[in-house]
């Protein structure tokens, strides 16, 4: 491609990170609309949560399965081209959901189309621009991107939670297809393919540093994208980061993006109140996230799960037992705010350290599925342990206490084996 001039020389990456972030922001509100639509949803069509909980659980469980996929996908046609198609397919199943009259077609629309779609516009998306945008800072550009998720949830959820409360689930649907249709001229105008492709190095490289263009990754990308899983799980780092994310995404948005609010409800605190606590987190978790990034380029990535970890699996051990009063839930909504996805710059930045720069991306799509896995894992757990039990409390601690193990696990990663070297899987 002929190289196209763009304004601010090296700080045109920012530009890029700014449409990224949106689209990221995006994705984030549409992942977490189940969470307001959850009673809407039981008072129009009588759907019980365990039947919304399991369309949620399928959309986040194919959000982070296609993560690695897309990435391929964005080696082979391109990240453009692969984000565009992405936001296209979100904007149409949540349209469509409009018509809905079973619950067959809530699975449909927001359980598997949206998963796929959302799926490429997710955290590996933004691995993947940090790393071919940017030689320098990666860890603090990681942490801003990583915080979209919260600042969709500071964004969106107030909003749509009082769309729910006045209008119905259709205002909430509407609202999301309206939002990703708008970002698909953003991002053909504004996102070029790689720095080279307008004339630039990456943000903090010297004007002669600039890394071959790879070829277009050889032949079925599906086969390439599962080539790669089977050659890093040979590794003992890859299966300690997948577990480690994997109950990341279970004391996160599996069980708390998608339960917290009717758990209020259940403790007699309405949607939009509950929905604010969960914008609060939003608020300390973008604080948490770009600080999480900013250590990440100075401390030791293993102590710093280790920390975030165990302050999560305390804080939602302590929910359940708080008594709900306004100051308990703001001392929880700090805590667990500051931790949400702190987790992500260190892990990515171990990935890295093992795989390289350019296995990295799509090593961390895999790692990125066990965090969906994980919180599809919870979104069912929830609202199955809810309808069994009739509370939400033994489900918070034992999510709590797999946070602990997570803190455990985070200490025992060593990066310093290459992956040519495969070591024996732990049992």
């Amino acid at each position: 491609m002929i190289a196209q001039s763009r304004p601010f020389g090296q700080r045109y990456a920012f530009v890029v990170v700014a449409v990224i972030f949106l689209s990221l922001l995006i994705a984030a509100g549409l992942r977490s609309a189940p969470s307001v639509m959850m009673l809407p949803l039981e008072k129009d069509f009588g759907w019980r949560r365990d039947v919304v909980s399991l369309a949620a659980a399928i959309g986040i469980f194919l959000y982070g399965l296609t993560g690695p996929f897309a990435a391929a996908l964005m080696e082979r046609i391109g990240l453009r081209k692969t984000v565009i198609a992405s936001l296209v397919v979100m904007s149409a199943s949540t349209g469509l959901s409009l018509f809905m009259t079973q619950s067959w077609q809530l699975i449909a629309t927001w359980g598997v189309f949206s998963g796929v779609g959302s799926g490429a516009v997710a955290t590996v998306l933004g691995a993947t621009i940090v790393n071919r945008w940017f030689k320098t800072n990666r860890g603090l550009v990681m942490g801003l991107m990583s915080a979209s998720s919260a600042t969709g949830l500071l964004v969106f959820l107030p909003f749509l939670a009082w769309l729910a409360q006045s209008g119905g689930w259709k205002p909430v649907a509407l609202v999301i297809a309206i939002a990703t249709a708008a970002l698909v001229p953003l991002v053909w105008l504004l996102v070029p393919e790689r720095p080279s492709t307008i004339g630039q190095v990456r943000f903090g490289a010297e004007p002669d540093d600039v890394p071959p263009t790879p070829p277009a990754a050889a032949g079925n990308f599906i086969s390439h994208t599962l080539g790669t899983l089977r050659e890093a799980a040979r590794t003992r780092v890859f299966w300690y980061l997948f577990a480690t994310f994997f109950i990341c995404g279970f004391t996160t948005n599996g069980l708390v993006g998608t339960h917290l609010i009717a758990f209020c409800a259940d403790m007699g605190i309405n949607e939009i109140q509950a929905a604010g606590l969960l914008s609060m987190m939003g608020i300390f978790d973008l604080i948490g996230t770009t600080l999480s990034g900013w250590l990440t380029d100075r401390f030791d990535p293993r102590k710093l799960l280790g920390v975030y970890y165990a302050i999560r699996g305390l804080s939602l051990i302590y929910l359940p037992y708080s008594g709900f009063s306004a100051t308990a839930l703001i001392i929880f909504a700090i805590f667990y705010g500051l931790d949400w996805i702190a987790t992500v710059p260190p892990t990515l930045r171990l990935s890295n350290e093992a795989f390289g720069d350019g296995k990295g991306p799509l090593v961390f799509g895999w790692i990125v599925a066990g965090h969906q896995v994980g919180a599809a894992t919870a979104a069912f757990f929830g609202g199955a342990m809810r309808e069994f039990q009739g509370s939400y409390e033994l489900a918070f601690v034992i999510a709590g206490m797999t946070g602990i193990i997570a803190a455990c696990l985070s200490l025992l990663i060593n990066t310093n084996r290459p992956i040519s070297q495969p070591e024996e899987q732990p049992a």
